[in-house]
């Protein structure tokens, strides 16, 4: 339970100091995607790798594939948010993966599912257009625009979607060749996230100026002096070293609660992130968020635990749970 809270704590945190960057400086994912590679990997470099002494149990050429994907991921969802996309649509949107995952599945993998599973899926795809459609509405009618600038925005808007529906797509391909890779060669989580983390770093100079540029504007907002250590820094790079922080913190916290806890557990917690993420944006940016849309945010996280199954554990789980004081 203490670790539980831990992982839900240490994302929360991670999002507001995310939260106050981006809406400040709404074109910075670049410089705090690196921040956080950076660090994971300097991390990795250390204690993993051992300052490159030890030969990685995957040959490294698969580790290239993966990692070719991974930033190509993490840059068009990005980039996805200066695209009119709101980051509510963008949570949203990416909470999809469930359903390009099954595709892809079915297509490479050959797969079949049971009747819930495709029912939990239609419920995601359902409310995924759901938010999706009135998003577009919301777009498209903006009356503070004049028609032309409505129809070049709306049109932004439509390469927005497809960039998120790109990067889904090859997320979802990612998960796919993952797990064959882990098949093949055995789970090695811990080597995996190094250097899924170490390789971009070099593709990272093609963003230099954009990155060079946050830096300059991240050095330019207002001291700020933290506590205790009485240490004065631009209050813009305290946020960035605390998301890194706190980003770092949740990903070994996942990595300790999938080894520690059931699955339950972890398809809880994930569940939960998603929603207090969400929650968290739509309260701090104020973005427009109807009925439609929390009937279509209710139907994804319906539908992802349906996919889980979560509710054909969660009897076993409570029994459990009520019979814990009668041992004692």
């Amino acid at each position: 339970l203490i670790l539980e809270l831990f992982v839900l704590h240490g994302i929360a945190l991670t999002l507001v100091c995310l939260l106050h960057p981006c809406r400040r400086f709404p074109g910075c994912g670049n410089i705090v995607t690196f921040s956080q590679f950076l660090f994971i990997a300097v991390e990795g470099f250390v204690f993993e790798a051992n300052f490159g002494r030890k030969k990685p149990a995957i040959p490294i050429r698969y580790y290239f594939i993966m990692v070719a994907m991974f930033f190509t991921v993490s840059v068009v969802n990005n980039y996805a948010l200066n695209l009119n996309i709101a980051m509510p649509l963008h949570m949203i949107f990416r909470s999809g993966s469930l359903i390009a995952s099954m595709a892809l599945g079915i297509i490479i993998l050959k797969k079949r599912y049971s009747v819930s599973k495709y029912t939990s899926i239609a419920l995601v795809s359902l409310g995924i257009f759901t938010c999706t459609f009135m998003s577009a509405k919301q777009v498209a009618s903006d009356s503070s625009l004049i028609e032309e600038d409505g129809l070049q925005v709306f049109l932004w808007w439509l390469l927005g979607i497809a960039a998120l529906t790109f990067a889904l797509l090859m997320s979802a391909r990612m998960g796919i060749f993952q797990e064959m890779l882990y098949k093949q060669f055995g789970k090695h989580s811990k080597e995996a996230l190094f250097y899924n983390h170490a390789l971009p770093l070099p593709g990272f100079l093609l963003l230099a100026p954009n990155i060079y540029h946050h830096a300059v504007l991240f050095s330019q907002s207002e001291p700020f002096q933290i506590p205790v250590i009485g240490l004065t820094l631009p209050i813009m790079w305290f946020y960035l070293l605390m998301n890194v922080i706190t980003q770092y913190v949740c990903i070994r916290g996942v990595f300790i609660l999938t080894t520690e806890c059931t699955s339950l557990t972890v398809t809880l917690v994930v569940t939960l992130r998603k929603f207090v993420s969400l929650i968290f944006s739509i309260l701090y940016f104020r973005n427009p968020f109807t009925a439609w849309h929390w009937l279509g945010t209710a139907f994804v996280f319906v539908g992802t635990l349906m996919y889980t199954e979560v509710w054909n554990s969660l009897g076993p789980f409570l029994a459990r749970w009520r019979e814990r004081p009668k041992a004692e």
